[in-house]
């Protein structure tokens, strides 16, 4: 019998104003194409990924829900505006299958194979336990699993590995470096450009030198 498939929503904040630690990154480069580019190449894998059913962006930025669109995704607005827990929160309660999962939109060296590999192994457990994955520090989270009618109850943010798991979720164990690859900061963006980045965030690293990072 063939593995269910997933919904996967993906919030997407406001260009303006997404990953403001990332600002300066790549001199000469708008980052609001950075953080665009990040986006798109996080979606674009999670489309290609053979597990998932759906994607579902949250996001009030114009210019992100026509990318979602134009690459096969579901678009919600942000109704809730109210952060990105509240926008998991508004895409997880919208999805169409019963296995929900939330992923950062900063990943943009995902590959769809490791997706895979971490919502089976989300899937071989017991369905009424929800799943998390820490990020490569370990500290925050990149993915978040509920099985058929299990809240997803997400805690992202700071700390958030071990709010999830203080919540009665439990860890992922795998090796996925690619989707444990989130980038808030110069330095993640070149352990995310030593693994492979998607093709919007590589053009954009071409055209432009990163800063160096701190340490």
């Amino acid at each position: 019998m063939s593995q269910p498939r997933w919904a996967v929503v993906v919030p997407v904040k406001r260009l303006a104003v997404a990953k403001s630690r990332l600002r300066g990154a790549l001199p000469g480069v708008p980052h609001e194409e950075l953080a665009l580019a990040l986006a798109a190449d996080t979606l674009r894998a999670v489309l290609a990924c053979p597990a998932v059913a759906e994607a579902v962006v949250v996001t009030d930025d114009a210019r992100v829900a026509a990318a979602a669109r134009a690459a096969g995704a579901r678009v919600l607005p942000d109704e809730p505006d109210a952060g990105l827990n509240a926008a998991f929160r508004h895409g997880a309660a919208r999805a169409a299958t019963g296995w929900v999962a939330g992923i950062t939109a900063d990943v943009p060296a995902l590959r769809p194979t490791e997706l895979a590999g971490a919502l089976l192994a989300a899937q071989s457990g017991r369905p009424e336990v929800r799943r998390f994955l820490p990020d490569a520090p370990g500290g925050g989270t990149v993915l978040l699993t509920a099985g058929p009618g299990v809240p997803l109850d997400p805690r992202f943010g700071v700390g958030s590995a071990v709010a999830h798991a203080a919540s009665g979720a439990l860890p992922l164990d795998g090796d996925w470096p690619s989707l444990r690859r989130d980038v808030d900061t110069a330095a993640d963006l070149a352990a995310a450009a030593r693994l492979g980045l998607g093709p919007r965030t590589a053009a954009l690293v071409a055209a432009g030198r990163p800063a160096r990072a701190a340490g």
